[in-house]
């Protein structure tokens, strides 16, 4: 029998509302018995096995709860596809990595074809390996003034364009000097391209997860080295006239990617801002950031970090004259840039993956063929390593990531010396000395690889940072190239196990760089890590995370 208690009046479309919303939902409960009409021709809605009616308070806190729903849903997806597109962003920004990656994997193949296609001498193969990571420089010195004027985006557009024309020469070149101007030209486009990756992708970043995102441009080199190594096994079967041609060809496939690119991502908030395009800088954080009031911080720490608070940039000293007499803090991220990035060259990374079949056949193999498949697994291995520093570098930070990174290279540079020097010829060596090229490429992707390029995008000023960044990017360029075209001359004079005894002790000398001259990043603006530099115990790496010390209160 019912019995109609007190109920609530509907009309008809609130009542229609009502349902849709909780059918939507699936929130409506079985025990749903009917909706009838009372003495006024309104509806009343009975709900639950009690048969009793809801009250309109309780139908009023549920439409509130179902609106803060859908808003909180909304939200989770604009996140989500905001994280989708600064993602897609960082990725077609490092594309012209590849054509370096591609560039190093691939010489340590083509290098003993053209050798015999050419009849090149050993100090022209020293010149032609080593020659592009010189040249490079240039356009790393051009790159950071030129982003300055063109932009971002354009400068990686034009990196593109001037490799596909050195790529082009170099593939079609009948004799070593036409090989050499298309090599020059190739380097100068990567110059570029090195330099400008990880500045973009810093400055489009948001913070929380800025360290992973930048070192995005080194896995796509170790990925560029990987498909380097491939393409050396895979075209070494073809005629000595034209399997390096082949080779050399493929690295232009990259680069094709970036002219869709540039129909895809924005151009850096941080250079809109000092070209006084303001709202357009806006427009881009919005796009990149997941509320509101996170871009209306983030904006106002920009202007006033490029010096255009109020509409009106303030009197600077010309950017060059300020690195050249630098102030002293100035001077800290000068050292800390420039530093570490001699160190992630000078520890002999390039000798290691340009010269591997060399390093493999002193080792004891013999056979081209595997010789080439020896440095594919260097190449996994690199590629591997990686992706975990990019999973890791938001979460643990940027120097216990070093400190693993260049203790670990020490050990495996010093084991591998000692093994070339000291066994004899046999199974065990070829297997220590591959185990150590490639622990040796593990240790350097988990930290000095990626984080050498991470903290150059991240610690300079605003106004400074393009072109102390490419200031940085020279210094690595300049000690890359000075590595290759002398590890072969080098390991004649004091054999290729002298050599590495001196690249391991020089990677000892940069666990103490990382400990003296390396703050903490990890979870700052790029605005708040400019503060770091202006204490010098902060930038010796004495602060205490705020994360540590609530872990610290916390177990106390």
């Amino acid at each position: 029998m019912y019995i109609s208690p007190p109920f609530v009046r509907f009309g008809e479309n609130q009542l229609a509302c009502l349902r849709g919303k909780k059918e939507k939902q699936g929130t409506v409960a079985m025990g749903l018995v009917g909706v009838h009409e009372n003495g006024n021709g309104e509806m009343a809605l009975a709900l639950g096995n009690k048969n009793k009616y809801k009250r309109m308070d309780s139908e009023l806190s549920d439409d509130f709860d179902d609106e803060a729903l859908n808003l909180h849903l909304q939200q989770l997806e604009r996140n989500k596809s905001i994280r989708k597109y600064v993602l897609a962003c960082a990725i077609f920004a490092s594309l012209n990595n590849v054509l370096l990656g591609y560039d190093v994997g691939v010489m340590s193949g083509a290098i003993i074809f053209i050798q015999e296609d050419l009849k090149i001498t050993e100090v022209q193969e020293e010149v032609l390996v080593g020659i592009l990571s010189i040249i490079s420089l240039l356009g790393s010195l051009a790159g950071g003034r030129t982003s300055d004027i063109i932009g971002r985006k354009w400068t990686m557009a034009f990196a593109a364009v001037v490799f596909q024309i050195g790529a082009a020469i170099m593939t079609l070149a009948p004799s070593f000097q036409i090989l050499m101007i298309g090599r020059i030209l190739a380097g100068v486009g990567i110059g570029f391209g090195v330099m400008i990756a990880p500045v973009y992708i810093a400055e489009i970043s948001p913070t929380v997860n800025r360290g992973s995102l930048t070192s995005f441009p080194e896995i796509f080199i170790n990925l560029g080295i990987l498909l380097g190594y491939v393409s050396n096994y895979a075209f070494s079967g073809l005629s000595v006239n034209t399997n390096w041609r082949v080779m050399l060809a493929v690295g232009i496939l990259p680069s094709v990617f970036i002219g869709f690119a540039l129909f895809i991502i924005p151009e850096s908030p941080r250079w809109l801002v000092m070209r006084n395009r303001v709202e357009e800088a806006r427009s881009v954080l919005l796009k990149t950031l997941e509320n509101e009031k996170e871009v209306d911080d983030r904006l106002a720490e920009i202007v006033a970090a490029a010096g255009m608070s109020n509409g009106e940039k303030n009197e600077k000293k010309a950017v060059w004259r300020e690195l050249l007499t630098p102030s002293p803090p100035i001077r800290r991220m000068l050292i800390t840039g420039f530093g570490i990035q001699c160190f992630q060259q000078i520890t002999g990374i390039d000798a290691t993956v340009y010269y591997s079949p060399e390093i493999f056949k002193e080792a004891g193999i013999k056979n081209n063929s595997k010789l080439l498949a020896a440095t594919v697994s260097v190449g996994v291995t690199k590629t591997a390593f990686i992706l975990i520093a990019t999973f890791l570098v938001d979460r643990v930070g940027r120097k216990p990531l070093l400190y693993v990174s260049t203790i670990g290279m020490t050990v495996c540079l010093l084991t591998l010396s000692l093994t070339l020097g000291l066994l004899g010829q046999g199974q065990l060596r070829i297997a220590l000395s591959i185990l150590c090229v490639c622990g040796n490429v593990a240790f350097f992707s988990v930290g000095m690889g990626p984080i050498c390029w991470i903290l150059t995008s991240e610690i300079f000023p605003l106004r400074l940072r393009a072109q102390a960044s490419a200031l940085g990017a020279v210094g690595n360029r300049v000690c890359s190239g000075l590595v290759a075209m002398s590890f072969l001359s080098l390991s004649h004079t004091i054999t290729i196990a002298g050599t590495f005894f001196l690249f391991a002790l020089l990677s000892a000398l940069s666990v103490l760089f990382a400990y003296k001259c390396v703050p903490e990043t990890k979870g700052k603006s790029l605005e708040q890590i400019e503060m770091l530099f202006g204490n010098l115990n902060e930038w010796q790496g004495s602060e205490v995370e705020m994360g540590d010390s609530e872990h610290l209160v916390q177990k106390a």
